[in-house]
C-alpha cells in the first residue's frame, strides 16, 4: 500500500511541476532523465555538467544548484531534471512531463527512458534532440538499426558491455566448466542483448548456457533455484535492472551451493556479487554525451551526421568476503586481473573522482570536434551500414 501510495506522490508530482523554464526566453532547456540514481549514472551525470561547466554554459553557482538537482534557469541554459524510481510507467510519465514542458533536448541516461524517448519523439514534426548514455543495446531496444542509420534527431553513446571477455573469465575461474546459467527478462532489451551474448561467446568456448525467465523481482530467486537444480557450475547475470536490483538474493541462494555469481556490472560486487565484470567507464559516457551537447549548442556540429558512438571498457571486481562464505576460492589468474576487491567490509577501490583534464577551452574544443568528426555519418559508412542490413534480412 505504502509503495502504490508513493507511487501516485511521484506521478502528481511530475505531472505539476512548473513549465516556465521551458516557455519563451529563447534559451534551450535540457532535459536531464534517469531511470533511477544509482551510483553508476552518477557518475554520468556527473561528466554531463563537468563539460557544461567546462564550456561555460553554467557557472559554479548554477553548479551547486544543479549537483542537488534542483531546475535550473540559467544565464546561458536551463536545465529540469527527471526521475523514473526505476518504474517503467513513472519513467513514461517523466519524458512525457518533459516534452509538455518544451524540452528541446532530451537526455536520457539508461535504456528504458531513452527507449521511451525515442518512442515519444519519433512521430513529432519538430522533434527534441535525443542524446543518451548508458545503453548497453541501442539496436535491440529499436533505438536505432546502426551507428548510422538512425532518426536524424537521435544520437549517444553505447555503453557496450564486453561479453566476450567477461564469458571467457568463467574459464579463467574454472578451466573445466560445461554448463552456465543466465537468467532473461523478455521486456528488457538490454536482458535479451544480453542472454544472446552470453550463449554465443559460451557456445564459442564449448559451454552450454541455460536461461531461466524472470518478469518480476520475485521471480529472481526462484529463477536461480530453477539454474542451480539444473546443475548449472556459474551464474552470468545479463545485466537487466531485475538481476541487478535482486543480486542478493540471487547470491544468497546460489552461495548454498558454492556456485559463483559473475555480473556484467562491476558495482555489483557492493551487493555480493562474487565477480563484477563488465562495461565501466560511466564519467566517460558523460563526457562524450556532453562533447556532443556542447558541440550542438555552440552551432558546430548537426546531431543528424552524427553516428552513435561505442565506449569498449572492462573493469573487474571481486568479493572476497561473500566468495569465502560460499566456499569459493578464485585462481590466481583472476586475482590478477582484478582492479579493485572487497575483503573483511573494506574496498580497495580508487574513490578519487574523475575530472576532466585542466586545460584552455580552446584546446578542448579542438580535441573534442576531433572526437566527433571520428564518428561522422559519412555517405559511405552509411551505404556501408544499410548494405550490411539488407543482407541480414536476405
Amino acid at each position: 500500500m505504502f509503495r502504490k501510495t508513493l507511487l501516485v506522490l511521484i506521478v502528481l508530482s511530475l505531472l505539476m511541476t512548473p513549465v516556465a523554464l521551458a516557455q519563451g526566453d529563447g534559451k534551450p532547456t535540457i532535459a536531464i532523465l534517469r531511470f533511477g540514481r544509482t551510483a553508476l549514472n552518477e557518475l554520468t551525470r556527473t561528466g554531463i555538467l563537468d563539460t557544461l561547466q567546462a564550456y561555460q554554459f553554467i557557472n559554479a553557482d548554477e553548479r551547486a544548484l544543479l549537483n542537488a538537482e534542483e531546475d535550473l534557469e540559467g544565464e546561458r541554459i536551463n536545465i529540469i531534471w527527471g526521475n523514473g524510481g526505476m518504474d517503467l510507467p513513472t519513467a513514461n510519465i517523466m519524458v512525457e512531463n518533459a516534452l509538455d514542458r518544451g524540452a528541446d533536448i532530451l537526455l536520457p541516461l539508461m535504456t528504458p527512458v531513452a527507449q521511451i524517448a525515442a518512442n515519444l519523439t519519433q512521430d513529432l514534426e519538430q522533434p527534441p534532440l535525443v542524446l543518451f548514455s548508458i545503453v548497453s543495446a541501442p539496436y535491440t531496444a529499436g533505438i536505432a538499426e546502426a551507428p548510422c542509420i538512425k532518426p536524424a534527431h537521435i544520437a549517444g553513446t553505447q555503453a557496450r558491455v564486453p561479453f566476450e571477455q567477461i564469458v571467457s573469465l568463467l574459464r579463467t575461474q574454472q578451466p573445466d566448466i560445461s554448463l552456465v546459467g543466465t537468467m532473461v527478462n523478455a521486456a528488457e532489451p538490454n536482458s535479451v542483448n544480453g542472454v544472446e551474448q552470453i550463449i554465443m561467446h559460451s557456445e564459442a568456448l564449448g559451454m552450454t548456457v541455460e536461461a531461466a525467465p524472470i518478469t518480476s523481482l520475485p521471480d529472481v530467486p526462484v529463477a536461480t533455484q530453477t539454474l542451480l537444480d539444473k546443475g548449472v557450475e556459474a551464474i552470468l547475470i545479463s545485466g537487466s535492472s531485475l538481476e541487478v536490483r535482486g543480486t542478493p538474493s540471487i547470491v544468497e541462494v546460489a552461495s548454498g551451493y558454492g556456485i559463483p555469481v559473475f555480473s556484467p556490472v562491476v558495482g555489483n560486487v557492493n551487493l555480493g556479487a562474487h565477480v563484477g565484470a563488465g562495461f565501466n567507464d560511466f564519467y566517460r559516457e558523460g563526457v562524450v554525451v556532453g562533447r556532443m551537447l556542447t558541440a550542438h549548442l555552440e552551432r558546430n556540429i548537426d546531431i543528424s551526421a552524427l553516428a552513435i558512438n561505442a565506449l569498449p571498457s572492462l573493469g573487474v571486481a571481486l568479493n572476497l568476503d561473500t566468495a569465502a562464505e560460499a566456499g569459493i576460492s578464485f585462481s590466481e589468474e583472476l586475482l590478477s586481473l582484478a582492479d579493485y576487491s572487497i575483503e573483511n567490509g573494506a574496498s580497495t577501490q580508487n574513490r578519487t573522482p574523475p575530472s576532466l583534464p585542466d586545460i584552455p577551452l580552446e584546446e578542448r574544443r579542438a580535441a573534442d570536434l576531433a572526437f566527433l568528426a571520428g564518428i561522422e555519418c559519412t555517405p559511405e559508412r552509411i551505404a556501408e551500414e544499410q548494405a550490411a542490413l539488407d543482407a541480414m534480412e536476405q
